[in-house]
């Protein structure tokens, strides 16, 4: 691969503006060219773009092209900055009207040193917000595609759309199917502006002479007129990666603007070493519904404020992964100790196979290692090129181990929320339902998590969520229907749960494997779990509270009768039992060791707490999470 930077623009307007301020502050940028002048942290804007790309593993040769007018510049430049001074080709031109033109600057480096490679094409006077952005990454992506590359990145707000060249691309291909030069406002939907960041085919260079032949006017030698002719006349392919950063300074600017976006730019990497970012996720119950979708079904969830996950990013050197001291646990005061939490917190490894290797929260390591490697694959293939920031994450939770409230779930989902404000991620990368999907595929695929959809739906959405999860649904679009649901004047729920839990994972017995065979029973049964799911909805919506209790103690009826006593399990029974002798509607909240509730009878709610407590088991009354009504999850 080659890499060429373009810097032969000639910068009238800035460097008249700088020569004409009466302040004086400028007095001495008088003459410099747009790349050379200084940038963010002090470096030079150029400076930037050479150590990006100044790698021998990745390109075998850098050059650079200037006009005769700067010339002397950048050859200083480059002896006082290792670049080979060989490599700066001077095109001639001396004034903004005797310009050659981006494109045809390009055609002379490839035709005056015979190149026949792989081309990198790089305005090297653009001014980027995150100047440390992984050039190994775009090169991955840009070999990954049967095409040509550009790289785009989402206009900033007050960004005009008739300054930049916009392109639309397709979602799920990255294929670049429409490019408009500089279109009018309001003539393109799309926000996504192209930059002078390109990789071209050997294959493809030819293609730039033929373009040049049909383009006598140097107005037109632009690449954005290049690329509008490639795409959308020559229709070749060309695919799109997002840069998530800003970037500025592209054209003809002014010195307000050099000024504006400088500070801008530079007080945010100021402020950058100290950007701690902390993220919640909240546990959830399952109010009603089959106790999997796995099963397409239906089921509505409840986030609740009682119990969450909470993790912590804070930018630094190295890449750090904190271990937790509970459940992470690297000291022990002796080797009685080690033994002891050992057989307590290692027993869910012994319990089952792989399905249930990491149920639970127990050892969250994994967790974070799990999501940041899953992240990182997921913006490569996604065609997102992140900076190389690193930062050290570290997580606390308080959600009970192994009840089936979705700890380890809540642990992701918070990981996910911190990487994608790092980052600078958007809902328009990694939309809802495919920020669930991730979710569950960091567990299932990474940590060999027996998991569902629902889970990771309800704490992405967070709230109260309707979930339909129909075989068509999810075929079709690749995730199920998610409604929010709205949450004043809920019933009072409650909570219990056993205090010393067996593994939650094997509530889930054979059943599956029974559907799949579609023995009648539990094809049956899943149909009910879906009826009494819609049913649950029309009551939550009426605000028929006796009517929800109903269905709630009927949806734990039909699943033990799918189920099974024995596979129930005495513990789950037994609370289910001590609900009941105090007229609350009772069912399992998730695949097992705790129970939620719709007490009817407030009077009561003192007397049952103090039941529970005498079992053995820890009770509350649930606080709901409406975000709606809350602060955001994620403050910086």
């Amino acid at each position: 691969m080659i890499c060429i930077l373009l810097v032969a623009g000639h910068g009238t307007l800035l460097e008249t503006q700088i020569k004409m301020d009466v302040t004086g502050l400028y007095s001495h940028l008088a003459g410099i060219p747009k790349a050379l002048l200084p940038g963010v942290g002090g470096k030079k804007i150029l400076d930037f773009w050479w150590e990006t790309v100044n790698t021998r593993q990745l390109f075998s040769e850098v050059f650079l092209v200037t006009n005769a007018d700067k010339y002397k510049h950048y050859e200083r430049w480059a002896t006082a900055n290792d670049f080979p001074v060989e490599n700066v080709v001077n095109d001639g031109s001396t004034t903004l009207e005797g310009r050659l033109g981006a494109v045809a600057d390009l055609e002379l480096v490839i035709r005056s040193r015979k190149l026949h490679d792989d081309i990198m094409v790089i305005a090297g006077d653009m001014l980027c917000a995150d100047q440390n952005f992984d050039i190994a990454q775009v090169l991955r992506f840009f070999k990954s595609k049967p095409g040509e590359l550009a790289i785009y990145y989402e206009l900033e707000e007050g960004e005009k759309s008739s300054s930049r060249g916009i392109v639309e691309v397709c979602p799920n291909t990255h294929r670049v199917t429409r490019f408009l030069e500089k279109p009018l406002e309001g003539v393109a939907e799309s926000r996504l502006a192209s930059v002078v960041f390109y990789c071209l085919r050997s294959a493809t260079l030819p293609f730039i002479s033929n373009f040049l032949s049909l383009q006598p006017h140097v107005t037109n030698r632009s690449f954005g007129c290049f690329w509008e002719w490639l795409i959308n006349e020559e229709q070749l392919p060309v695919f799109g990666m997002k840069l998530p950063t800003g970037f500025q300074l592209i054209g003809q600017v002014g010195l307000s603007d050099y000024t504006k976006w400088l500070a801008l730019y530079s007080a945010k990497q100021q402020n950058s070493p100290a950007k701690s970012i902390i993220c919640r996720s909240y546990a959830r119950v399952g109010l009603i519904g089959n106790p999997s979708d796995g099963f397409h079904g239906k089921t509505i969830a409840m986030s609740i404020s009682n119990f969450w996950a909470e993790v912590t990013l804070v930018e630094s050197q190295t890449l750090v992964l904190m271990p937790h001291p509970l459940n992470d646990p690297t000291e022990f005061g002796s080797l009685q100790d080690l033994f002891c939490i050992s057989r307590k917190e290692g027993s869910v490894w012994r319990t089952s196979t792989s399905s249930t290797l990491t149920a639970g929260y127990l050892g969250g390591l994994r967790l974070l290692q799990a999501t940041c490697k899953k992240f990182y694959q997921f913006c490569s293939k996604q065609g997102i090129a992140l900076t190389k920031q690193n930062f050290t994450l570290k997580y606390d939770t308080n959600i009970p181990r192994q009840v089936g409230l979705a700890g380890s779930s809540a642990i992701v989902s918070a990981t996910l929320k911190c990487l994608m404000s790092f980052y600078n991620i958007t809902e328009r990368d990694l939309p809802k339902p495919t920020r669930a999907n991730f979710i569950l595929n960091v567990e299932t695929d990474e940590l060999f998590i027996t998991a569902g959809l629902q889970d990771r739906v309800v704490q992405v959405y967070e709230g109260l969520v309707y979930m339909d999860f129909s075989k068509q649904l999810m075929d079709d679009q690749g995730h199920g229907d998610y409604v929010s649901m709205d949450m004043s004047s809920l019933p009072l729920f409650w909570l219990a749960y056993l205090s010393d839990p067996s593994d939650s994972g094997r509530i889930h017995s054979n059943v599956r494997q029974r559907w799949l065979s579609g023995e009648p029973l539990v094809v049956e049964a899943m149909k009910g779990f879906a009826e009494l799911t819609d049913q649950a909805r029309l009551a939550l919506q009426g605000r028929d509270w006796s009517r929800l209790a109903q269905l709630m103690d009927q949806n734990f009826e039909l699943r033990r009768s799918v189920y099974s006593d024995e596979c129930l399990g005495p513990g789950n029974l037994k609370m289910v039992q001590l609900a009941r002798q105090f007229g609350s509607a009772v069912k399992l909240p998730g695949s097992g060791g705790a129970v939620v509730g719709l007490c009817p009878d407030q009077d009561h709610l003192v007397e049952m707490r103090k039941a529970f407590q005498e079992a053995g088991c820890v009770f509350c009354v649930i606080v709901p999470y409406n975000p709606s009504a809350s602060l955001h999850s994620c403050q910086d």
